[in-house]
């Protein structure tokens, strides 16, 4: 997997979303933070991001803002879990948009084994009020940061897709 590709595809969404004074923030489990990071890599990212939560148990999913109930309900690697890590980190940070990203690397998680499936992955976009949710099935890849840019770079892809739509 090329990495520094997907460098620059955050790049220019950087550039456009300061373009469209668009600000961002995220909550990331699988991702460890890395889209926050590949967002800020651009120069000027501060004018449009907010922060980020890397929250990657559910005790830290609950308390920046994931009801325990939907955990509960649904667990914590769920469509429903992403959309909820995507509107309580906008709704904090006050952000236009809001990224949740939940999921799997390439094995089974021992603190969530029933609901774990190697490479699924969640996200979502919360934009003003609206959730766009996402399940992708990655597959294998050949290292956990392999993994973390091919999320990155699904979550690139969607949110392309949706600022084309503004």
């Amino acid at each position: 997997m090329d990495h520094s590709a997907i460098h620059e595809k955050y790049r220019r969404l950087t550039l456009l979303l300061i373009e469209k004074q668009l600000t961002i923030t995220t909550m990331e489990s699988i991702t460890s933070g890395l889209v926050a990071s590949l967002i800020t890599d651009t120069e000027g990212a501060s004018a449009i991001f907010r922060g980020a939560y890397v929250t990657y148990c559910n005790e830290a999913k609950i308390k920046n803002g994931v009801p325990a109930e939907i955990i509960d309900r649904y667990s914590v690697y769920s469509t429903e879990t992403a959309d909820a890590m995507a509107e309580a980190c906008a709704k904090a940070y006050n952000a236009d948009i809001g990224i949740g990203i939940t999921g799997t690397t390439g094995n089974v998680d021992p603190a969530n084994p029933d609901f774990s499936v190697p490479g699924q992955v969640f996200f979502s976009v919360y934009y003003q009020g609206t959730k766009h949710s996402f399940r992708k099935d990655l597959g294998t890849c050949p290292t956990r940061a392999d993994y973390k840019f091919a999320v990155a770079d699904e979550v690139h892809s969607a949110l392309i897709r949706l600022l084309e739509t503004l």
